[in-house]
Formats: C-alpha cells, sequence, structure tokens
C-alpha cells in the first residue's frame, strides 16, 4: 500500500519547510535521486540545483547545508516508520508475530514509486541504509542534539524496546537490543551488498538473510 504523507520535522533543522511550497518538494524529491545516484559524499547544492532546475541560492533559503538536508531526509524516514509500525501492528496480539512484523519493517525493501513529485521511499531506505549514521557520528553531535533533532529515532527505538518488553518482561536491555537492532538491520544490509565477507551471506540465503540474522539475534537475545 503506497501513502503520501506529511510529517513534522523538527523545525531546528531548515530554515523554510520544504514541504511548505511545491520549489521545496521539488529540492527535497531530487536531493532523494541524486543523493540515492551520486552518494552524499559526491553531493552538492550546486548538482541539486542543475537537477532541480533551479539555484544554489534558492536551495539555501530552505537548507543552510547538506548535512541538515540529509538529516531531514532521516527525520523524515524516521517518522514514517514510526507512522508504518503503529500502522502494522494495529490489531495484532500475538507478541512474537508483533516482534516479526517490526523485524520485516526493518529489513524489507521499501516500496519505489514512480509518481513525479513524490519522494521515492525505495531510494530512502536505501540512503539510510549507506548513509544515515553521517548524521549523528559527528564531532558536534551533542550541540546538534540539545535541538532534540534525533527525537523520532528516539521515540522509534522507545516503541520497539516497549514491544522487546512486552515479550520478555524480565530482559533489562531493551533500548539497547532496540537500537541494536535497527543499526543492525542497516550495517548487515550494507556488507551483504557492498562487503559480504563480512557476513555469512550465500547465493541460496541472500534475499532474506539480514532478517534472518535479525531474528536469531533478537529471539536469542530475548530467551
Amino acid at each position: 500500500m503506497e501513502f503520501s504523507l506529511t510529517f513534522k520535522v523538527n523545525e531546528h533543522i531548515y530554515l523554510r519547510n520544504p514541504e511548505s511550497s511545491d520549489l521545496g518538494k521539488k529540492i527535497l524529491k531530487h536531493s532523494i535521486d541524486l543523493i540515492y545516484e551520486i552518494g552524499f559524499e559526491q553531493f552538492t547544492f550546486k548538482k541539486l540545483a542543475a537537477v532541480a532546475e533551479t539555484t544554489e541560492s534558492s536551495i539555501y533559503r530552505y537548507f543552510e547545508n547538506k548535512q541538515k538536508l540529509l538529516l531531514y531526509i532521516i527525520n523524515w524516514y524516521w517518522c514514517y516508520l514510526d507512522f508504518m509500525l503503529d500502522y502494522q501492528l494495529k490489531n495484532i496480539t500475538d507478541k512474537k508475530e508483533k516482534i516479526k512484523i517490526i523485524l520485516h519493517l526493518l529489513t524489507d525493501e521499501m516500496p519505489s514509486n514512480n509518481h513525479e513529485m513524490e519522494m521515492n521511499k525505495y531510494f530512502i531506505h536505501r540512503i539510510v541504509i549507506a548513509e544515515s549514521s553521517k548524521v549523528y557520528l559527528v564531532k558536534d553531535v551533542n550541540e546538534i542534539n540539545q535541538y532534540e533533532v534525533f527525537k523520532p529515532f528516539k521515540e522509534l527505538c522507545a516503541k520497539i524496546a516497549k514491544e522487546f518488553a512486552d515479550y520478555n518482561p524480565a530482559y533489562i536491555f531493551t533500548k539497547s537490543l532496540s537500537s541494536t537492532a535497527i543499526e543492525t538491520a542497516h550495517d548487515q544490509e550494507f556488507f551483504v551488498t557492498h562487503l559480504p565477507r563480512l557476513t555469512d551471506v550465500n547465493t541460496k540465503n541472500k534475499k532474506n538473510f539480514t532478517y534472518t540474522f535479525l531474528e536469531d539475534l533478537v529471539f536469542k537475545a530475548l530467551a
């Protein structure tokens, strides 16, 4: 099922809300396409301006720098994942099945889309896998964190941790397991694609490797 959604992203990330105007939405859409295509290191506002058919100065009216733009995209993803978690867990009562749904949500590919102005969720997911750590593994993370820009990520971790606690109330590391599960999902998928010898993936298990590994890890920890 496809959703056309707008989330309230922390206002400290942007100078002007990109989803408040057609140009802002165009900048977001093309930035996602371009980062997916060439990677964050090679991405510049000059290149973005060219593909979005606008000017660098117009982009700077929305974002102070490309780091803030990436942070916006990652925050949007956390909000989307939080929404999907609520949607998919609705009316599910089996505690083990809930955790399996969560792990699939963390590891399954997101749907692509062909709408001209809609942000491509498949691209966003791949960007998160490859680039998300670059928004918090930085020297000034404490300064950035004071504005609560990582709140959606923390809330998602807390929500998943609650499901782990419901499954096994005696387990005392639910938040650590939650954040570890999310990061492991990204790391293993990246390694499977680019550095497979860091994993136990093979031709037979490649399609579902990350989910299978994460399911084994989480349920053994919670056992």
